[in-house]
């Protein structure tokens, strides 16, 4: 799993000019999904998510979670996060899961990330055409692969 996480103030979801997700101070997870990926990933990918200290505290340093401030969450399934652009220019998506995979292991994710932040969180809808649209905050955006556990 390779997930793009984005602190911001605000952000949603669009889906046919219709919103289907908003949030406030939080994280916009980017997540995309391998046919190689585990339960073993989502659970070790939410973990790290929702304990990553990326939010600043009294003395604005960056040591507060999303979990310790009680900000909100918005998980965005993003398969060509996946993209592979050794040659050409025209990006290849072979390890990027096919639907029938992916699809279920998202929705572990977001289950898994929902009990471990402890709360609700919002989502964009799978393998939908949606506008994201959010206002990254600091700007602060990490990378994270679960390949790689950098």
């Amino acid at each position: 799993m390779r997930a793009v996480l984005q602190r911001v103030t605000e952000a949603s979801v669009t889906i046919a000019n219709n919103k289907v997700a908003i949030i406030k101070n939080g994280i916009v997870v980017l997540i995309g999904i391998t046919e190689s990926d585990t339960e073993e990933d989502i659970r070790w990918l939410s973990k790290k998510i929702v304990n990553l200290r990326i939010f600043n505290d009294e003395n604005n340093i960056m040591n507060k979670s999303v979990k310790d401030i009680h900000a909100d969450l918005l998980v965005v399934s993003q398969f060509t996060l996946q993209a592979a652009t050794k040659k050409g220019n025209r990006p290849s998506y072979i390890k990027a899961a096919k639907p029938e995979i992916a699809l279920p292991l998202y929705k572990k994710f977001i289950s898994q990330i929902e009990q471990d932040v402890g709360k609700k969180i919002q989502t964009g809808e799978f393998g939908a055409d949606m506008q994201v649209a959010l206002c990254n905050d600091g700007p602060v955006t990490i990378i994270i692969d679960t390949k790689n556990k950098e």
